[in-house]
């Protein structure tokens, strides 16, 4: 994805790198992995909050995919990845690093984007801080550890990316590529999306009167939306894709899918479970945008909310 002759976005924050690096002291034998893999299956939703609901989603997640024991990942390298080829050095200095500045330009075009749309409706669009962060950070949403993967707070409006998880993409989940971690961090912005759009506050509203799985088939959609607004970035800035880029995102949305995380754990996907959607629910999502030229047919609410 071309993104060069974009001046990075000045919504940005760096917390540095704070020590423990989140999970790993569960040591070897591909521990480490395998809790980035259950945080990941997930992206963050407690830092969502989504309430008491979420923590028992995550708890039966988590015992299902440790109680497997399946999961031990091995060394792969990310290859001749472009975003992959230097660590964050945790200076707190945001863009610094040729990861950050990709993410950073990834942000400009989502502003821009998303700026032109909503000033076409008489609007002005608040962006997303972005905060780049190692080991745990703390949130208006509360404490988060990298092992969980990218998130959005919608307390406070931001995104939250150790960009290590692009390397965790590409090693443990094969969905690797620079449109693939573009399309991370558009997905997050998709998030906040629905939050200053209202979509999340009566979303949240309708789930505090559900059941569980009714709460998370809610949640579903909203992963799903956040999907294909993505996907509506990426649609309106074409000029910008390279040969490969899609059938990148495809890959990650695929390798994202509940039901193949959960299967590649050894488990048998429960559909009352899922929270994001499976992969090709994922897939389609990402391909509605890609085809969409208004957000509005992101709309995956009809006749709920």
């Amino acid at each position: 994805m071309r993104l060069d002759d974009l001046d990075p976005s000045s919504n940005v924050n760096d917390h540095g790198r704070s020590g423990g690096g989140g999970f790993g002291g569960f040591g070897g034998g591909g521990g480490g992995g395998l809790i980035s893999l259950l945080f990941g299956i997930l992206p963050l939703l407690m830092g969502r909050k989504m309430g008491c609901g979420t923590i028992a989603i995550l708890g039966l997640v988590g015992y299902f995919v440790l109680s497997s024991g399946a999961l031990n990942f091995g060394g792969a390298g990310v290859g001749s990845d472009p975003t992959a080829q230097s660590a964050g050095n945790g200076d707190g200095v945001a863009c610094d690093t040729q990861e950050e500045l990709f993410a950073c330009r990834v942000l400009k075009s989502t502003e821009n984007t998303w700026g032109q749309l909503f000033a076409a409706a008489g609007q002005q669009y608040p962006p997303t801080t972005l905060n780049f962060y190692g080991g745990n950070v703390q949130s208006r949403c509360g404490a988060a550890q990298s092992a969980a993967g990218p998130f959005y707070c919608p307390s406070d409006n931001g995104v939250y990316l150790d960009t290590s998880f692009f390397q965790q993409m590409q090693q443990q989940l094969g969905g690797g590529g620079d449109f693939a971690y573009a399309y991370v961090i558009a997905h997050e912005v998709g998030h906040h999306v629905q939050t200053i759009t209202g979509i999340s506050e009566k979303v949240r509203n309708l789930q505090a009167r559900s059941s569980q799985a009714e709460g998370n088939a809610l949640q579903v959609r909203m992963e799903l939306q956040a999907d294909c607004y993505a996907g509506f970035w990426a649609g309106q800035n074409k000029g910008r894709l390279e040969a490969g880029d899609i059938e990148e995102g495809m890959r990650a949305a695929n390798a994202i899918g509940d039901d193949t995380l959960i299967r590649n754990a050894g488990q048998r996907p429960v559909e009352s479970m899922f929270t994001h959607g499976t992969s090709e629910q994922r897939m389609a999502a990402l391909q509605r945008g890609l085809q969409s030229s208004n957000p509005a047919q992101c709309n995956y609410f009809q006749g709920i909310l």
